[in-house]
């Protein structure tokens, strides 16, 4: 029972340093992607039958 003591506050911990981690990934802009839509309107659509 003693190792919950120490299980449970690392559990808290490093899920809350993956939280301030994802959230300053979402703040320094890491998921965007500019270029992306402007190039995606010239590629061909490899699904498209026609």
């Amino acid at each position: 029972m003693n190792i919950l003591l120490v299980l449970i506050p690392c559990s808290l911990f490093l899920g809350g340093l993956a939280l301030v981690l994802f959230i300053w990934t979402i703040r320094s802009d890491q998921y965007d992607d500019p270029d992306g839509a402007a190039n995606r309107i010239l590629l061909d659509d490899p699904n498209d039958q026609g």
